[in-house]
């Protein structure tokens, strides 16, 4: 079996072409490296089976030979991202889901999309089950991630509905664990590198906004469920535990040693008060539902986030 993974050189997709490989499947990582690295694919290169490809998957894309699996998981992903990147942002969503679906139609493959929970924006539902619209400001500046989403979901319903493709779509929730990048914006790695460096913590608004983190081996176990079960309709991966912003920061100081203080700064625009993903779908139709504890895996991460960090000048 042979998979092709877009974005495979990111975080989540360095880990998804992982379990691809320990499954025994042949895997293509694309990624045109905007924000992915080669350093998260470094032990699958040179692998038997294993193939990296520079390719910007918004331009025409090719792969020689049978693709069984088509995972879709291009995009930048943090706020930080697309709000720098708008435009491609908003390319890859649409055009770079359109070519990944050519493909897979092309090859008769099972095409497999990363959604987010940002297509439910700031929710007036919680916690939020597949079934809720959504509240989404398609002309704030986070539109260009969650409008872009939005339309990834709709053009691989088509395509599943008009053209019989096999689809499956997850809605990714909040996720951590090693490979996240440093500089990407989002709460754990600027706790983590703040925590290390002995620098105060920075947390928007007065962190009463609820996030639910989930343990990256967790959520891909999610997927590659998701992958192999008949369910077409979008599927929601994450974990329910629900904490405030400002708890996690407290979590991530206690756990680094810091004795930093927390700093806050205003509010972004449209940014969600509270998530947390019903995931009894989850459960019913794929037996998942999340085994790492935070503490364990925050620990696992704070490993990783030691090796990237100068705490030289700390």
């Amino acid at each position: 079996m042979r998979a092709l993974v877009t974005g495979g050189a990111g975080f989540l997709g360095s880990h998804l072409c992982e379990r691809l490989m320990a499954e025994g499947w042949d895997v293509v990582c694309m990624d045109n490296l905007s924000t992915g690295d080669l350093a998260n694919i470094d032990h699958l290169n040179g692998q038997d089976g294993f193939r990296f490809v520079k390719v910007d998957v918004t331009d025409y894309i090719h792969v020689p030979g049978p693709v069984d699996r088509v995972f879709h998981f291009a995009s930048p992903a943090s706020p930080i991202d697309y709000l720098e990147m708008p435009i491609p942002t908003l390319k890859v969503g649409s055009l770079g889901t359109h070519k990944a679906l050519g493909l897979a139609r092309a090859k008769s493959a099972r095409f497999v999309m990363a959604s987010t929970s940002e297509v439910y924006g700031d929710p007036l539902e919680h916690p939020q089950k597949e079934t809720y619209w959504g509240n989404v400001n398609p002309v704030g500046p986070r539109g260009v991630y969650d409008e872009a989403k939005r339309f990834s979901e709709a053009i691989v319903m088509a395509y599943h509905r008009y053209h019989q493709l096999e689809t499956r779509i997850v809605r990714i929730f909040n996720t951590y664990g090693p490979r996240m990048r440093l500089n990407d914006g989002r709460a754990l790695p600027a706790f983590m590198s703040q925590g290390l460096r002995g620098e105060d913590l920075t947390v928007f608004g007065d962190g009463s906004q609820t996030r639910s983190f989930c343990f990256v081996d967790d959520l891909i176990d999610g997927i590659w469920r998701l992958s192999e079960s008949d369910e077409p309709n979008p599927v929601n991966i994450g974990n329910p535990a629900e904490m405030t912003i400002k708890e996690f920061a407290e979590t991530v100081c206690e756990l680094t040693g810091s004795k930093s203080s927390i700093t806050y700064l205003p509010l972004p625009e449209d940014d969600p008060k509270q998530r947390r993903p019903d995931i009894t779908r989850a459960r019913e139709i794929l037996g998942w539902e999340p085994k790492v504890a935070l503490a364990e895996g925050l620990k696992r991460t704070l490993d990783y986030f030691k090796t990237k960090v100068d705490v030289t000048d700390a």
